[in-house]
Formats: structure tokens, sequence, C-alpha cells
């Protein structure tokens, strides 16, 4: 089994997300969903999507809610990237962020592949 790691996400309500992600990436979710927040107010486009913040990163997680299970890295980010191209701009910021998205979101299909998960 492939080391995993989970990034803790919260949501403006407070709702909590693990998103379990390759060990060898989960640094890049974090650091680019820090980058979104940032550049998030630069965006003038009326259907700019709300976006969970990391919180933390853990090497090991145990949930103790049965009703509650870590989303899968790839599902995450192709969700991210959906809401993200959905966006009615096409200014730099937009542009940039969409980069970064989708070549995370290439480095995690191609690792799910490698790894014989797809």
């Amino acid at each position: 089994m492939p080391e995993m790691a989970y990034i803790l996400m919260q949501s403006d309500d407070g709702r909590l997300e693990f998103v379990q992600m390759p060990a060898s990436h989960a640094y890049q979710l974090s650091a680019l969903n820090l980058r979104l927040h940032k550049e998030l107010s630069k965006l003038t486009a009326d259907n700019v999507p709300k976006l969970p913040k990391a919180v933390a990163e853990c090497r090991t997680v145990e949930l103790l809610d049965d009703t509650r299970s870590p989303t899968n890295g790839l599902e995450y980010i192709n969700q991210l990237e959906q809401s993200f191209s959905a966006i009615r701009e096409n200014s730099y910021p937009l542009i940039s962020l969409l980069t970064e998205i989708r070549a995370l979101q290439a480095q995690l299909e191609q690792w799910y592949e490698e790894e014989g998960l797809l």
C-alpha cells in the first residue's frame, strides 16, 4: 500500500473534510490551496467558488465517526478543476490558477495509474 497523507480542510461554516493524498503530493495540495486563497480576491466573476482552507497535514488519520470517510485526492482535484474552469473570467489570475490545478491533476492521474489505482 502506498504511503498516504491527509490534508484537513475547513470551510467557512466550520465543516471539516479530510483529503487523502499520496504523501509525495500532499504538500502540493496544501500549497495550491494557500495560493488559491491568496488569489481569490483578485477574481471579479460572480461565480467564484467558496473554497475550504487547508488547516493541517497529517500522515495518519483515524476517523471515529463511521459516517465519514476521507475524500480521494484525485476526486477532490477534479472537482476543484471543474469549479474553477466554470468561472466566467479570462484574466491572468484565473488562467494561472487553472494551470496550477491542472498540473497537479495530471501528476495525480499519473501517480494513480502507476500505482494501479485507476
